[in-house]
């Protein structure tokens, strides 16, 4: 099962836009959790992560190549692994569903847990739609219903309604808030339609004034953790310190159909990654580096794999002489200290790991540099810099926050 943790604060910014476009107060908040899930036993955090990736890449480069994407069963499904869970209402009155916030998707559905109910606000388009993520797949209907985010609605929102669903246990389907090119090839009759992701929705709908989606979250110690908020329209600058830095969009494939950005990595005074293509992800929980590069992090930290987490492993003492991981993008170095490199010791059992070791959150992408999707800078590097998505603009943005240098883990 999920352990949810307490509800954490989203905020629909309503202000008028500019360049940076922050939330006035009184705020309009959105509930949302994070969760763990605990079914099956301990979470395989590196297999999840890994899969992932892989459909993640092989998508962009079948929209690259103007090719209908449906994945064959070749990666084995993972359960997710851990998530941020937003209550959205779907139809009239209102049914509450625990949908997966996902930055790496576009396509918002519902039905793996709590059955999609008709309202007077539901409308069946006849239009199969499926797709497939590295964590599971879920296929069936397409509706357009009304969808409720805190007090604010969107009418006519497309939704998937699940027939098939595999990979998301105890949660009712995923929000996606990733780039709309992303729904391209998913409805089976019409594979070159793309559909209007809830963010753009509200937009045009004028009830937030920038398509924009920020996010806030804080390192956690613990499965029952208030760690983040979830922005629509704007920035909350009370979550970030100093200055709040953009990049442009990458625009090489497949990371350019994602929340895709150009950066280089170094591991102290030596770089393991010079500057190239990936993504920012909130559905992935690692920070994953190609290959080349994580062997160079590897033998420079002098870690080891562990067989029982998947993970990178490393003593006590070699923590000590642990040095930062530096993320320079578009010109702006983002440091990741020693401590922003390391699993929560807290919950090194629930991914089968020892209290007696330290495990490192960064690991092997599945793939060399060049592939074109060279990174993931997952959870654990959004827990430590605020990030904003913005359409509008065709950029990401990072700042550092009170919580970039914790040492809670």
């Amino acid at each position: 099962m999920f352990v949810i943790a307490p509800l954490l604060t989203a905020v629909l910014a309503l202000s008028i836009a500019a360049s940076s476009v922050e939330i006035p107060s009184p705020s309009i908040t959105l509930p949302f959790a994070r969760s763990l899930n605990t079914q099956g036993g301990t979470v395989s955090l590196l297999q999840h992560d890994q899969a992932r990736a892989a459909a993640l890449r092989d998508r962009g480069n079948a929209i690259a190549a103007g090719r209908l994407y449906r994945r064959q069963g070749s990666i084995p499904v993972t359960n997710e692994a851990f998530s941020y869970i937003a209550a959205v209402g779907v139809g009239s009155p209102a049914t509450t569903y625990k949908l997966i916030v996902d930055t790496g998707s576009s396509n918002t559905w519902v039905g793996s847990g709590t059955p999609y109910k008709v309202t007077s606000t539901s409308v069946n388009t006849g239009e199969l739609v499926s797709v497939t993520y590295g964590s599971g797949s879920f296929s069936g209907t397409e509706y357009t219903d009304t969808i409720t985010l805190g007090s604010l609605t969107i009418t006519k929102q497309s939704i998937g309604v699940a027939s098939k669903s595999s990979g998301f246990p105890g949660v009712d389907g995923i929000l996606g808030i990733g780039p709309e090119d992303l729904t391209e090839g998913t409805l089976t009759n019409e594979p070159s339609t793309e559909i209007p992701t809830v963010t753009q929705n509200l937009y045009t709908e004028g009830k937030i004034p920038a398509e924009i989606v920020s996010v806030s979250f804080e390192p956690i110690t613990s499965t029952s953790s208030m760690n983040g908020e979830l922005t629509f329209g704007g920035v909350d600058s009370s979550k970030y310190s100093g200055t709040l830095n953009y990049t442009p969009l990458t625009t090489t494939s497949p990371a350019s159909y994602y929340w895709g950005i150009n950066e280089s990595i170094a591991y102290g005074s030596t770089t393991i990654l010079p500057t190239t293509a990936g993504i920012v992800d909130t559905g992935t929980t690692l920070i994953l580096i190609a290959t080349n590069a994580f062997n160079e992090y590897k033998s420079l930290t002098g870690a080891v794999s562990d067989p029982a987490t998947g993970l990178l492993r490393i003593t006590t003492s070699q923590y000590n002489a642990l040095q930062n991981l530096y993320f320079n993008i578009n010109g702006v170095t983002y440091t990741l200290t020693p401590n922003g490199q390391i699993w929560p010791r807290s919950l090194n059992a629930y991914v089968g790991g020892s209290s007696s070791y330290v495990y490192l959150i960064v690991n092997d992408i599945g793939s060399k540099s060049g592939s074109g999707l060279d990174f993931i800078n997952g959870q654990t590097f959004l827990e430590r810099f605020y990030s904003v998505f913005d359409t509008t603009n065709s950029r990401v943005g990072f700042a550092t926050t009170p919580y970039t240098d914790a040492t809670t883990n």
